[in-house]
């Protein structure tokens, strides 16, 4: 069995339940929006956001999902779409998982229009259901998200990012998201305050090391469905490159930058930053940063008691770091 078919198996029947729910939350009088949304729903990834929503609901409440789980889960599924809907349009992107992206089919202009019909939907369908303490985990989430985004954008212009800026950018990038997954999993089922935090940052330390696992795909020789050393034409900075160019010569440095920044278009130089990030350390640091909060994420599922759902969310969790794709 596929690992993550093995991760779904306690949650299968719903779900199975949540897409028809989820694809009913985004219908609309307007038969282009409709086709638009049609081509979405057949065109989904993994679901990982919504299993984690009912993996951590389950397992926090002994196998128990509510309503408010499903619109939690529906919730954050369309405003995640709506965010990739967004950014294919900012990166001028024509592909998403292997398809046509919504801008290159119907141009940037209903790309927008539809990323604001689905958060929208995402934000009444929380409202008219009095859902506002769920409400409020995703509307953090979604402004951290656009932060990250800016902060990640005004870096790249000097790069000067630190460590601890590159922590910040993906902490709100990409790791609140899930995190505000789990944290929406644990409300919805009345969890105490505190093991919603609890949980909140298991999701947070997983998106982190989903994340570095991303930035290591860039230096590696397999395909993944974006092209080595991409990180580096687009002038991102990631992990294994801040550690490089922390711990090398002046001299390195600058030609390092100049690269990046003159150069990033030059498949043999952007193939010579990437040998020299890797002869550095760049790619060994990044895995044992990557792997640290892998175990800072395990360690918080330790005070559960053994159960079906705890497998899978442990599973999910070694899952993110030896995907390969």
């Amino acid at each position: 069995m596929k690992v993550v078919a093995q991760i779904k198996q306690p949650i299968i029947t719903e779900m199975e339940l949540f897409e028809k729910k989820f694809s009913n939350s985004m219908t609309s009088k307007v038969a282009l929006l409709n086709r638009i949304t049609h081509y979405i729903v057949n065109r989904k990834g993994k679901q990982m956001r919504p299993m984690f929503v009912f993996l951590v609901s389950k397992m926090v409440s002994d196998g128990l999902v509510n309503d408010r789980t499903y619109r939690g889960a529906s919730v954050i599924e369309l405003i995640h779409t709506a965010t990739l809907v967004h950014d294919d349009v900012v990166d001028d992107s024509n592909r998403r998982r292997g398809f046509f992206s919504i801008n290159a089919l119907w141009k940037n202009k209903i790309a927008v229009l539809v990323g604001d019909y689905l958060l929208s939907k995402g934000l009444l369908l929380s409202i008219d259901n009095g859902d506002f303490d769920l409400l409020k985990i995703i509307s953090v989430a979604v402004r951290e998200m656009s932060e990250g985004e800016l902060l990640q954008i005004e870096k790249a212009r000097k790069l000067d990012i630190t460590e601890d800026v590159y922590y910040e950018i993906i902490r709100q990038k990409t790791a609140t998201l899930i995190a505000a997954c789990c944290a929406m999993g644990a409300k919805s089922v009345n969890a105490s305050d505190e093991e919603v935090e609890n949980l909140r940052l298991f999701g947070e330390y997983i998106g982190m090391a989903f994340q570095i696992k991303d930035d290591l795909f860039d230096y590696g020789d397999t395909q993944i469905g974006k092209p080595t050393g991409i990180d580096i034409k687009e002038q991102k900075m990631t992990l294994p490159l801040i550690y490089a160019l922390n711990h090398c010569t002046k001299q390195e440095k600058k030609w390092v930058i100049n690269s990046i920044k003159n150069h990033n278009k030059d498949k043999k130089r952007v193939k010579e930053v990437i040998a020299f990030v890797k002869k550095t350390g760049g790619l060994e640091y990044a895995i044992t940063q990557m792997k640290s909060y892998q175990e800072k994420a395990l360690k918080l599922l330790e005070i559960y008691p053994q159960s079906t759902y705890k497998d899978s969310l442990e599973l999910m969790v070694n899952y993110v770091i030896d995907r390969k794709k």
